[in-house]
């Protein structure tokens, strides 16, 4: 083998790593960029959970998910109560008219 292979060799190998080293590099600081942004993702979805958490308190007393739950199925029930009452109302109401039409507007 000439002399002269054998520094062509380690040239090509060095090359090799220096390019292989730069793409390391340049994934590396990728990789950085990700958890930076990753980081700061995390710090506003921890600030929002705080405001949100600090909201549930004030208008509801508690930020406990399973309470909250309970108190959102109380109030769809109340809700539920109210609609009936109001329907059972207005028919009562309706019932009334047309007692009235039906009697020609004179009192019964």
């Amino acid at each position: 083998m000439p002399r002269s292979a054998k520094p062509a060799a380690a040239a090509d190998a060095d090359t090799a790593l220096e390019g292989k080293l730069s793409a390391l590099k340049k994934n590396f600081e990728t990789l950085r960029d990700a958890r930076a942004r990753a980081e700061a993702t995390v710090a506003e979805l921890e600030r929002q959970l705080a405001e949100l958490e600090a909201r549930a308190v004030a208008d509801y007393g508690t930020a406990d998910p399973e309470a909250l739950e309970r108190l959102l199925a109380e109030k769809r029930a109340e809700n539920e109560r109210l609609v009936a009452d109001y329907e059972r109302h207005l028919r009562g109401i309706q019932a009334k008219l047309a007692g009235v039409e039906d009697t020609g507007g004179q009192p019964e």
